[in-house]
């Protein structure tokens, strides 16, 4: 037999006896089993590993944005000049509860923007691991809900002190107190740039949880 063949059979016939009328045939392998050895690729990184870089650096600058905002909104007061025996004219962010909200929301914001940086970097080493992924994306939709009602609410104020309301008889306090009211301006725009990160992140969160 030709011993470059991978495998054959021979046909082995009994012959008819008496006691059973039917022959028998046997097939048997002459040469042993044929193993694959050729090894499974695994998945390539790809377009995944990039969107888990621009998730990380989105974080860094949600941090820098939602504890900047906290940090100047809790610091801002301001005192007129002028003041009379028994008044004086001071303006600070704890005599607004809007504000205190919006103090307390981005600090938490910000706490939680730092611990999720390690799973973010997990994520940039395992781009194809789910678990991580999407407990940050839950988490960042809570978030994204309270920094918009922070920065929403606290965009009330400031403009009921820019403009004040003709019909409610409410004057703007801005005419007076330039720098508190300035200030406040601020600390809305860079918690409105914290809720803008944080609206980037859950759809990236969403795409990088696509199978490819």
């Amino acid at each position: 037999m030709d011993s470059g063949k991978h495998s054959e059979a021979t046909t082995v016939t009994k012959p008819e006896t008496k006691d059973k009328g039917k022959a028998v045939t046997w097939a048997a392998p002459l040469s042993g089993y044929s193993v694959s050895t050729k090894a499974v690729p695994h998945p390539r990184p790809g377009w995944k590993k990039g969107v888990a870089i621009t998730d990380f650096i989105l974080r860094l600058g949600a941090i820098g944005a939602a504890l900047g905002s906290a940090v100047t909104m809790g610091t801002n007061e301001e005192i007129l000049p002028f003041f009379t025996q028994f008044l004086q004219f001071h303006a600070q962010w704890t005599d607004f509860p809007m504000f205190q909200f919006f103090v307390v929301a981005n600090g938490v914001i910000g706490g939680y923007m730092i611990l999720a940086l390690p799973f973010s970097y997990v994520c940039i080493i395992r781009p194809h691991t789910i678990g991580p992924r999407l407990g940050l994306m839950i988490v960042d939709i809570v978030m994204m809900g309270v920094a918009t009602g922070a920065a929403s609410s606290a965009t009330a104020i400031v403009y009921l002190s820019h403009n004040g309301s003709r019909d409610a008889n409410w004057i703007a306090i801005c005419q007076g107190y330039t720098n508190f009211c300035q200030t406040s301006s601020e600390a809305v725009v860079l918690s409105f740039v914290a809720a803008i990160s944080l609206m980037c992140l859950v759809p990236l969160s969403a795409l990088a949880l696509k199978r490819t």
